[in-house]
């Protein structure tokens, strides 16, 4: 199959508008599409077609009920602290320069917000708008089987920003969340997941607000001679 460059540019277009949104209008999304987008993703490549991605569609009262049940352990000092992840996502060592993208990430959001390095108070506000999806009219949990390993979570990773980028063919846009990881016990429960599945992290879907300032956020990228060799 050949591909004209309206094409080429229509498919390079999704993936490099594709931003981790933070504030959605509340503008529903139809199951069809979300069933389009879903299939679409599921055409990612996966060691021997193992196809190890599971995924819980939340809209409505079920979003709201896993939101206020999260919301209400995280808000609680003692229920936060008896929370943790399942799996390492972040090193436990830091180092440059992915210490220093962190950080430039998570402060030029905040000064976007207006929130000062001193309010704790704000920034443990706008961590938690993660549970309520950042606003949007649908959340998606995913999970895998425990007895799948880390090959399987590599496919899983093309699967999700399969799912992203055919989310913006669409006119819609995302939030990738592992901020989700640390309240697996309270999505198994919520969920009624069954033991053997995992939680690998969440994701916001809908229609960003375009008047949100956070939403202006563009974040750096190395360019290709940053990361790449070419041997010959």
């Amino acid at each position: 199959m050949s591909f004209t460059p309206e094409t080429i540019a229509a498919v390079d277009a999704a993936i490099t508008s594709r931003r981790s949104i933070r504030a959605f209008l509340p503008t529903p999304v139809a199951r069809e599409t979300i069933e389009q987008i879903l299939t679409v993703a599921a055409r990612a490549p996966s060691g021997t077609n193992t196809q190890p991605w599971k995924v819980t569609v939340l809209t409505g009262d079920a979003k709201a009920r896993l939101s206020a049940a999260i919301q209400a352990a995280y808000d609680d000092p003692v229920q936060r602290a008896a929370h943790s992840e399942e799996y390492a996502y972040y090193p436990t060592e830091w180092q440059s320069p992915y210490i220093d993208r962190r950080r430039k990430v998570g402060w030029d959001l905040y000064g976007l917000l207006g929130i000062a390095k001193t309010d704790k108070a704000r920034m443990h506000a706008q961590h938690g708008r993660n549970y309520d999806f950042f606003g949007a009219p649908v959340g998606l949990i995913f999970t895998i089987d425990r007895v799948m390993q880390q090959g399987s979570w590599l496919d899983y990773g093309m699967f999700l920003q399969n799912i992203m980028v055919a989310a913006r063919a669409r006119g819609l846009d995302t939030c990738p969340q592992a901020a989700f990881t640390q309240w697996h016990r309270i999505i198994a429960t919520q969920l009624q997941l069954p033991d053997a599945e995992m939680v690998v992290c969440g994701m916001s879907l809908g229609h960003a607000d375009p008047a949100a300032v956070e939403n202006t956020l563009v974040t750096d990228r190395e360019p290709v001679a940053g990361f790449t060799r070419f041997l010959t």
